[in-house]
């Protein structure tokens, strides 16, 4: 199937690897040569990481973060950043050079981290890794120099999954205050039967196909994903309960198969009250940033850190 992207989105398509995404052990390597060329040399001046690894769910290994301390502070605010990658792909590296930049130019203290991944490590390993390290920030908040009222959870497709995730879970275990959650692209509905799902079946970087393996890992296997004892904290879209959620930013590509789902939870958030953000952007599909050069591509990054900028309570110029 054609589709109407952006015209500069269009012009670089050719230029994306191909990776199959049933292929896990490929998909990592692909992934990790992706972002090693994509950023290559860049500016870290000013800004401070540090890799340590902090206590993980009960019985389970602990957790690696990267935490990213800015020279210049501009608020006590927490950014606290789960990266993408299907639940299947991914690491530390994945958000390195945003993230340097992000606390660069807002001056914000980020905590990155880095969950098990499936299939090895299904849900709930993922999340609960995820819940370790933000209970770990919020104790460690002084060391950090953060106020832990002021947690923003901050993820991109598979990791925007998470944040929602992480948000219901920290409201229902009466766990870490969350301020807002920012939700990009997010993975979030395990049915797969949203109209965008189905229609786009073929589209570059996310597909029906890839959609259904990534739940397959997630899940623990084949036969599991749209069945009726899927839990709301592995697909936050069966969530029937959102209020008392922190506010929410959510953003969607138009020829993204994760379009609809993300509309979908962007309504239901508003239906129970809670504050909520939606921007679709037109032309583009799943991953399509990556292409930085494409004015839309720009308008996203600047939306991004005008939202964050607000949130964060710092000045958006």
């Amino acid at each position: 199937m054609s589709y109407p992207f952006d015209p500069e989105i269009a012009a670089a398509i050719p230029m994306l690897p191909h990776v199959d995404f049933l292929d896990v052990a490929a998909s990592r390597a692909g992934m990790a040569e992706l972002i090693a060329s994509m950023q290559g040399d860049f500016d870290e001046s000013g800004v401070t990481t540090r890799d340590e690894t902090v206590p993980g769910p009960e019985g389970a290994p602990d957790v690696p973060i990267r935490v990213y301390t800015p020279d210049r502070v501009a608020t006590k605010a927490l950014l606290f950043d789960i990266h993408g990658g299907g639940f299947a792909l991914g690491d530390l590296e994945v958000d390195h050079a945003a993230n340097v930049e992000l606390a660069r130019d807002l001056g914000v203290v980020i905590v990155s981290v880095e969950y098990r991944l499936a299939p090895e490590n299904p849900y709930p390993a993922g999340l609960e890794d995820c819940y370790a390290a933000l209970e770990w920030s919020v104790k460690h908040a002084d060391e950090l120099g953060i106020d832990p009222e002021k947690v923003v959870l901050y993820g991109v497709s598979a990791g925007g999954g998470l944040a929602a995730a992480l948000a219901l879970l920290a409201r229902d275990r009466g766990g870490p205050a969350i301020a807002f959650q920012f939700l990009a692209v997010p993975e979030l509905d395990d049915r797969l039967e949203t109209g965008s799902m189905r229609k786009f079946a073929d589209t570059p970087m996310w597909h029906l196909r890839a959609a259904e393996a990534s739940w397959d890992y997630y899940l623990g296997g084949p036969g599991k994903r749209g069945g009726s004892d899927v839990s709301v904290y592995a697909a936050p879209a069966r969530a029937t309960d959102l209020s008392g959620l922190p506010p929410a930013y959510v953003s969607v590509m138009e020829f993204d198969p994760l379009r609809d789902e993300g509309i979908a939870y962007a309504q239901g958030l508003l239906a129970a009250g809670v504050p909520t953000e939606l921007h679709l952007f037109p032309g583009t599909f799943h991953g399509s940033a990556v292409f930085r050069h494409a004015t839309v591509s720009r308008r996203e990054a600047a939306e991004r850190r005008a939202v964050l900028a607000r949130v964060l309570g710092v000045e958006a110029g």
